[in-house]
Order: C-alpha cells, then sequence, then structure tokens
C-alpha cells in the first residue's frame, strides 16, 4: 500500500468502505482451501480496513502456553518473516488476552479490541478493561523497538473460548489508532472468528469425506483421489503403482448369526491388521471401499514386496477371531498386465484377482500377470478383466467415448442409500464433477445448492426438493428453484392434476415470522421431521402434512447473497432420514462457502 493509500485509509474511514472490507475479508476467508490461507486473508483484509502498515494474527497455544504468530503482512521489521516457523511469547508477557475475554464470559458481550502507543503505557481506547495498563509495558516496548507508532489488538473468541489475537500496527509519523477504529478491529476479529469457525468445518467435512466411520481408514474416495496421482507418476516416470484388493469371507455368516455389531468388530480387526500392512510399505494407503470390501494401495514399491506382505495379510486375516480369512487380489504395474493408463483398469484387474481368489476359496493372494498353473498364456486373469470391461482395447488403453470411474465394475455403492457418509461422498463427488473437470464448483450459489439437492433426492429416493432464499435484511422467503420426482396424495388435493398444480407452482411468499424453526435453520442449521413424531414444531408439520409428505429434512445457511433454505420430502417410498440432517447442513456449508450471488 503506497503511503497516499494509506493516509487516505486512515483520514477517511467511509462506513461504506468498511462495510465493503467485512464482506470481501469473509469471502476472501470463506475460499480459502487451508486454515492457514484463511488467516492469511484476514491479515491481508484487516490490514487494509483499517490502514496499519502491518498486520499479525496469533494462536493461543494452551499446551506450551504460549501466543503463536500464525502470520504477519505488510511492513515487517527486523527478524519477522510472513509465515514464521517459530515465532512465539509467553502468554504470561501479554495476560491481557485472558483478562479482556472477562468480559465476554460475564456479560456475554464480545471482548473489546484496544490500543497501545509506543509512549505512553497505558492502553489509549476509553473502553479499555480496568487495569489494562499494567499489561502494556511489554507492548510498548516491541513498539519502539521496531519503529512503530502504535498497536491495536483484538481478541478472537472461537466456540467461547480464547482463541488469540488480531494485532494490526502503523508506523512512526501516521495516526494513531482511535476509539472508531477500535471498534471496527472488533467487528473485524468477531468476522474473523466466523471464518476460522467455518474453515474449521469444512476441514472436519473433508476428513469425514475422506475418511471410513467404522474403521477409521480411507475411504473409497480417498482411494480414487490417490490413485489417480499415482498412475499419472507412473505414466510420467514408471513409478510402481500396486493395488492390493481383500474381501472378508464369511461376514454375512457372522451378521446373521451372532449379529451385526460383532460383524462391525471382525472389519475393525481386519482393518487393524491391514493398517500394520501398510505400514510395511511406507507411503502407502489403507482402505475400506464399502461393506467387507478393503484395499491397500501402495507407490514406488516392488511388486514382489506387495505381494509379500499381502501374503502375511492372508494368514493373519486367518487368524482373526469368528472370521474365514480373506479373497486378496493383487494388480501392480510392475508385472505384466499390460499398459495401465486409468485408475479403472487398474481396479478390474485387481477385482479378477479378487474374483478367482473368492472362487477358489484361496488362503494365498491371487496376482495378476502372475499364471496360477501350467498352459495359462496370456494370464487368465488378466483375460478375466479384460472381458468384463466392454472399452478396453489390445493395446490397454480406453477406447473413446469411455467415461471412466463410472464404468467401474464394483465398489460405485448402491443406487440409494442412507448413510451420511455415503451421502458426503456422493454429493461431494457431484459437486466436483459439475466443475466440468476442473478443481471448482459452479460458479453461482443456486447452482451449487442445486447440486446437493438433486444429487442427495435421488441417493435417497425423495419425492423431491425445494431450494428457497432470503434477501439480506428480510424476514420473507421464496422458492427459488424445486424438482418434484413423483406425486403424493395429500389431505388437500382433489387429482392428480391439483396436487401437480399445487407442488410444481410455489409462488408463495413465505414469512418467516410464522416459522421459527426454519428461520433459525436458515440462519446455519438443520432439522428433520416425521409425521407424527413427538415434539414436532406444530407450524413446520402443518405445512409438511396438507402435501401429504411422510417426512423432511432441511439444512440452511447465509452467504454474502443472502439466506438460503434447501428441503427434501419424503413419502412411503423414501429411504428414512435418519440422521442425516448433519451431513446435509456440512454439504450445504460447502455450497454456500463459493463465490456468494441471488437467484437470478
Amino acid at each position: 500500500m503506497s503511503e497516499a493509500t494509506m493516509a487516505e485509509c486512515v483520514q477517511a474511514p467511509s462506513t461504506d468502505r468498511r462495510l465493503r472490507a467485512v464482506v470481501e475479508l469473509a469471502q476472501d476467508m470463506a475460499g480459502a482451501l487451508t486454515p492457514l490461507e484463511a488467516v492469511r486473508a484476514a491479515a491481508v483484509r484487516a490490514t487494509t480496513a483499517l490502514g496499519a502498515t502491518m498486520a499479525a494474527v496469533s494462536v493461543w497455544d494452551r499446551e506450551s502456553g504460549r501466543l503463536r504468530v500464525l502470520v504477519n503482512h505488510g511492513d515487517l521489521a527486523a527478524g519477522e518473516e510472513e509465515l514464521p516457523e517459530d515465532e512465539s511469547y509467553p502468554v504470561a508477557d501479554f495476560p491481557e488476552i485472558v483478562t479482556y475475554l472477562e468480559e465476554h464470559w460475564t456479560t456475554g458481550r464480545l471482548p473489546r479490541a484496544w490500543v497501545q502507543t509506543a509512549e505512553n503505557v497505558e492502553p489509549h481506547a476509553s473502553h479499555a478493561h480496568p487495569g489494562a495498563g499494567a499489561f502494556c509495558q511489554q507492548r510498548a516496548a516491541g513498539l519502539r523497538r521496531r519503529g512503530r507508532e502504535c498497536c491495536l489488538v483484538a481478541p478472537i473468541v472461537l466456540h467461547g473460548q480464547a482463541w488469540g489475537e488480531l494485532y494490526l500496527a502503523r508506523t512512526v509519523g501516521l495516526d494513531v489508532f482511535s476509539d472508531s477504529d477500535a471498534e471496527y478491529a472488533t467487528l473485524l476479529a468477531a468476522q474473523i472468528s466466523a471464518g476460522l469457525a467455518a474453515t474449521e468445518r469444512l476441514a472436519d467435512l473433508r476428513r469425514l469425506a475422506f475418511t471410513d466411520p467404522l474403521t477409521g481408514l480411507a475411504n473409497r474416495r480417498a482411494v480414487d483421489a490417490r490413485l489417480e496421482g499415482a498412475l499419472q507418476a507412473h505414466n510420467r516416470d514408471g513409478t510402481v503403482v500396486s493395488l492390493v484388493v481383500c474381501d472378508v469371507n464369511g461376514l454375512k455368516r457372522v451378521n446373521d448369526r451372532l449379529g451385526h455389531e460383532v460383524g462391525d468388530r471382525l472389519l475393525e480387526r481386519f482393518a487393524h491388521q491391514l493398517s500394520l500392512a501398510a505400514a510395511r510399505l511406507p507411503g502407502s494407503l489403507a482402505a475400506r471401499l464399502g461393506g467387507d470390501e478393503f484395499c491397500l494401495l501402495a507407490e514406488g514399491q516392488k511388486a514382489d514386496e506387495v505381494v509379500a506382505v499381502a501374503e502375511e495379510l492372508c494368514a493373519r486375516a486367518l487368524q482373526l477371531a469368528d472370521g474365514e480369512g480373506v479373497a486378496c487380489g493383487v494388480a501392480s504395474t510392475g508385472d505384466s498386465i499390460g499398459p495401465v493408463t486409468t485408475p479403472d483398469r487398474l481396479f478390474r484387474l485387481a477385482d479378477a484377482a479378487q474374483y478367482r481368489a473368492k472362487g477358489a476359496r484361496a488362503a494365498h493372494p491371487v496376482v495378476a500377470g502372475r499364471s496360477h498353473g501350467p498352459g495359462f498364456s496370456p494370464d487368465p486373469t488378466v483375460l478375466l478383466a479384460d472381458a468384463a470391461d466392454p472399452h478396453h482395447r489390445a493395446d490397454g488403453r480406453p477406447r473413446p467415448g469411455r467415461i471412466g470411474a463410472a464404468d467401474r465394475r464394483r465398489f460405485r455403492g448402491a443406487a440409494h442409500s442412507a448413510d451420511p457418509g455415503q451421502l458426503l461422498n456422493v454429493v461431494l463427488g457431484a459437486l466436483d464433477a459439475s466443475g466440468a473437470g476442473r478443481a471448482s464448483h459452479p460458479a453461482d450459489t443456486l447452482s451449487r445448492l442445486a447440486v446437493v439437492a438433486e444429487t442427495s433426492a435421488r441417493l435417497l429416493d425423495a419425492v423431491g426438493w425445494w431450494i428457497s432464499y432470503v434477501p439480506p435484511g428480510s424476514q420473507f422467503m421464496r422458492t427459488s428453484r424445486h424438482a418434484v420426482y413423483r406425486m403424493t396424495s395429500g389431505p388437500t388435493s382433489t387429482g392428480a392434476e391439483t396436487q401437480r398444480a399445487q407442488i410444481e407452482a410455489p409462488d408463495a411468499v413465505f414469512d418467516l415470522g410464522h416459522y421459527p424453526l426454519t428461520r433459525r435453520t436458515v440462519r446455519g442449521g438443520a432439522f428433520a421431521l416425521r409425521a407424527g413424531a413427538a415434539g414436532n414444531d406444530p407450524a413446520e408439520e402443518a405445512m409438511m402434512m396438507v402435501s401429504g409428505y411422510k417426512a423432511m429434512v432441511a439444512a440452511g445457511g447465509g452467504n454474502a447473497a443472502g439466506g438460503w433454505l434447501l428441503e427434501l420430502f419424503a413419502d412411503e417410498a423414501t429411504l428414512p432420514f435418519g440422521q442425516i440432517a448433519p451431513a446435509l447442513r456440512s454439504l450445504v456449508a460447502v455450497a454456500l462457502a463459493g463465490p456468494a450471488s441471488p437467484p437470478p
């Protein structure tokens, strides 16, 4: 920032500019892919918004009792780095970060920012906490040492606890921060807190999206992502890529005779053995593909090393209580299996090997490309895999028109599922695919929400879905887009045509004052209703039942464009909504995190 621009920011902090800066800060943090990127975006925007020469965001590391600087931005002094590896200070030297939170704990109000000058050890802001001057000597000394006139410190509170601070400074010769600046910094710190909370939710969502909830292993989505990159390395520089696919034998018998809880314990015990096997192959990925199917993906190891680990895994699986071992198939680019240019072909080869092991009740792995018996030329496993692939050519490359992983013979899951993990996986995959092959989602908010609604409804076999919009500052909600897959027989309908007209023309505007549950959900929440259940919201249940629906689930949230609500509706054929409301809320949060735009 030039000195002229800085002076303008300091002297003319217009309301419009400051409001715009808050929106821009929120948008930049929402677009960040990692927590560190979000923190850096906050520091950059705060520097400009308050006419500071530098800004820093620090976190309170409770384990070490130190205030650790995550990022510095702007005109840095000697020894300061933009992304410091180890810049931290004892919290005991700056206890105001805790002291200032007493107001928050006792009154519920946000802790206010305060100003410190280099010359005066007393806090400059009129609303400073009593006794804060005792804590300011360290700040004042630090300012003088770095050639700065003043600083402004705004505590950041996350989930009701002290998280850290936003620190802004001006060099000697510029005006001291005003009380108005301190009030504004308090607002920015609150927005940073909201952005950090959203980033945490997205990080949790990413973890859920790539982790199997039962075993803690990676899931199919994680394997697909890793395998894509591994084969790029293989086709670029010849890196050996190996895939071990295992099917736990006898799981259905265990579930039927001993119960699903015992079956789950069997899966968990095998997952532990698979993790141990992965540890013998550095950099490999152990995953549960779904049901009783697991896999191990290895990069850079020789095929013989992978086969040896698979042999030991089969032996250990035979020793598991209540189990009957595993059927194990191996496919490696280090063996004679022909060209492997797509993840689909390597999976088909491992599938075929596992299929042959299952049919033969083999206690050892079957390895694609290694004939098991005299007279097998070419290898029977490779023939089986390629025969199952209508797109395969003799040279191992895909035929034109191939649609990739959607053609995979297995591991695509059921057509319908009410499992929250499956919902996350499938909808996130649909959002990725809707970016037209780019690492991005649709550009407008409504289209991203429509992808979430359409994909979720298809997976749950829902009656239909609605997306509604609330303009900023309004309490009136209007439906922006909807889809209906089949008619219901609501008590107010007199026939299919009447019902169709009622559902397909939702032009009514809803006053959220009459629907408190929806009003709260639009601000960032979720709920589910089942007809006749105790504790239902009367207004919401009445609206649901008048159209003949048996259940519904709704999730909402807001972005810079306004408030949004996504609703799914059920009849007797719909899978139970059960516990999907939190997963749907997370998916709505992902859809709202991109560029914000109102409905067209």
